[in-house]
């Protein structure tokens, strides 16, 4: 937070003092940085600081045995407290806390479940399309609201799939079969009571987390700043929104109603406390319960939204694979057929060996939500050795420990190469968006060591499968870890990449995605170009795409923040003005 200081002053010293460590100073050099930063170094370095020695490691076969080992190598929960604000939960916790919270969150999650997502996702999807279709239905107009709308679609499955609410976009009208209980969490306008809708109020919290960690709750609402009061004001709104809700599925459990369709997340946390056979009432706590609620809204849709808007940006700034996705998603659903008709168990698996899922796992690759995991050399079991390509090492207790994300899937010791198409004479194409990097082969493709000597196996629910398809390239076990590994993987991770596929299935099948060009060339200048003159404005517009995503910064996951934006077009197919002329290979 202070390096805008320290910089300019260390530089002002001779460049062979800072010149190979300085760049760990610069806020999210892990992503900006990605595996150059280690070439100087080594796969695995320590920072030496006055108060602390922590190890960034991009090494496959360290990251596995570090993740497979919870007890000794323990999450490092320092900076994960302030997600902590309304209550424990299974994402900031560790040890045996951790454990309770896992056990009793993970219930929800399955494939039972993940069929509903497949089909909230398609539905949802379709309400994003009308948005952008607007009023007449003829689209081709420029959206500049891509990452809003994609929050807004992840928010609005989570809620109905995780939480029985129904969200909605706008221009929608709440069916009448919804409970009056629920309606007031989806309506467009606040309800009585309130001030801002719940959507409005969660989104507002988000923006504003780092104010309502670091500013008393108590001075925040006195102090006269309008971001004060607007923080101060999403709190309150939506703590009164989860406390409402807290109450009413604790009114069901007592009336002894039965888990509803989907994962009814809220509805399982209250029956561990207060439902039937819940061991001595139950060891989580109310507001146990609402941390947790508050985790499983901020992961199940943030983490989501960010991947699925950087995937379709890249898809519009590369033709040639949005082209690719279109034609394999025809093969495996017809061109005409409805989507509200696709069939999860029939289909998901060729949709995971398709380009649906290399695009997805490309764009984990490049770019995973959480670019640095932390972990520590546990206090309590003391010093630990570890073994790096046969050489042992010596890592001190309470150590901190980063899992570079972004290090190791851009390591090219793990991954097959390519000269860069992007950058002229780069000698490996590690960088670059390319989903066909998944079809490759290489004799480094495996699934990497299994057993780690004192690794945790209990199971502790959850998906339990791989997290890329077979058909496609299997890197070595550590060096793709944009779900994490080991018993702390993502619970929700089967749930997103259903979301994920679901979504771009029902945009792609009969729509294009093209970069606006608004800022070079008008429609009407567009309209009398030729194919090499439309190539020229795209490379334009396709340059200043990729200038802005490698722009993306951390607050609690990798995204566009700020004013930061791509601004896209939704086409028909058959109606594109750029994205069957321009393309990538030529």
């Amino acid at each position: 937070m202070t390096s805008w200081i320290w910089l300019p002053m260390i530089k002002l010293l001779p460049k062979s003092w800072w010149e190979k460590w300085l760049f760990i100073l610069h806020q999210n050099w892990e992503y900006h940085a990605g595996s150059a930063a280690f070439k100087p170094l080594g796969e695995t370095f320590i920072v030496v600081a006055w108060n602390k020695i922590s190890m960034h490691t991009a090494n496959a076969e360290l990251i596995h045995d570090v993740a497979m080992r919870r007890e000794i190598f323990p999450k490092d929960t320092a900076d994960y407290q302030v997600l902590q604000m309304f209550g424990q939960n299974v994402l900031a916790s560790e040890g045996q806390i951790w454990r309770m919270h896992r056990k009793v969150t993970a219930a929800s999650f399955n494939e039972k479940n993940a069929a509903h997502t497949f089909g909230e996702a398609i539905r949802q999807t379709k309400g994003m399309i009308a948005k952008w279709l607007g009023p007449d239905g003829t689209g081709n107009k420029t959206i500049t609201t891509v990452e809003h709308d994609a929050m807004t679609l992840a928010l609005n499955i989570i809620g109905a799939i995780g939480f029985g609410l129904r969200l909605l976009w706008p221009g929608q009208v709440m069916p009448n079969d919804v409970d009056p209980k629920l309606a007031k969490y989806g309506s467009l306008d606040p309800p009585p009571g309130h001030t801002l809708t719940f959507p409005q109020a969660l989104e507002l919290t988000l923006q504003k987390i780092l104010a309502l960690l670091i500013v008393p709750w108590s001075l925040l609402k006195a102090l006269p700043f309008k971001w004060a009061k607007v923080a101060s004001e999403a709190k309150d709104e939506y703590l009164a929104y989860m406390d409402d809700f807290l109450k009413d599925k604790m009114a069901e459990v007592q009336q002894g109603e039965q888990i509803k369709e989907g994962m009814d997340i809220m509805g399982q946390l209250v029956r561990s406390k207060y439902g039937k056979g819940s061991e001595n009432g139950g060891s989580l706590s109310d507001s146990d319960i609402i941390g947790n609620a508050f985790i499983m809204i901020v992961a199940g849709h943030e983490t989501t939204a960010n991947t699925l808007h950087f995937i379709l940006l890249e898809l519009a700034t590369n033709p040639a694979a949005q082209r690719a996705l279109q034609t394999d998603i025809d093969s495996i659903f017809d061109r005409g057929s409805d989507p509200s008709t696709w069939n999860y168990e029939s289909s998901i698996n060729a949709m995971l060996a398709s380009r649906l899922g290399a695009t997805m796992n490309e764009i984990l690759r490049l770019m995973p939500a959480v670019v640095g995991i932390p972990k520590e050399v546990s206090p309590v079991h003391g010093d630990q050795i570890v073994s790096i390509d046969g050489e042992k090492h010596l890592l001190p207790a309470g150590m901190s420990i980063i899992l570079s994300s972004v290090g190791a899937q851009r390591n090219e010791r793990y991954w097959p190469t390519r000269p860069s198409k992007i950058v002229p004479g780069k000698p490996h194409d590690l960088d670059d968006f390319d989903p066909e990097r998944w079809y490759r082969s290489s004799a480094a493709s495996n699934t990497g060591k299994e057993e780690v000597n004192g690794a945790d196996t209990e199971d502790y629910g959850g998906f339990q499968g791989p997290d890329t398809s077979a058909s496609l390239y299997r890197p070595v076990r550590g060096s793709f870890i944009a779900f994490s590994d080991g018993p702390r993987a993502c619970l929700g991770r089967r749930i997103a990449q259903v979301e994920m596929l679901a979504a771009m299935a029902t945009i792609f099948q009969s729509y294009s995605l093209e970069l606006a060009v608004d800022e070079w060339a008008s429609d009407e200048e567009v309209a009398k170009m030729n194919d090499e003159d439309k190539k020229g404005v795209y490379k334009l517009a396709q340059d200043k795409s990729r200038e802005t995503i490698r722009k993306a910064t951390t607050i609690l996951t990798l995204g566009l923040h700020g004013k930061s934006s791509v601004p896209v077009r939704l086409v028909r197919r058959g109606e594109e003005r750029f994205v069957h002329v321009v393309d990538l290979e030529e």
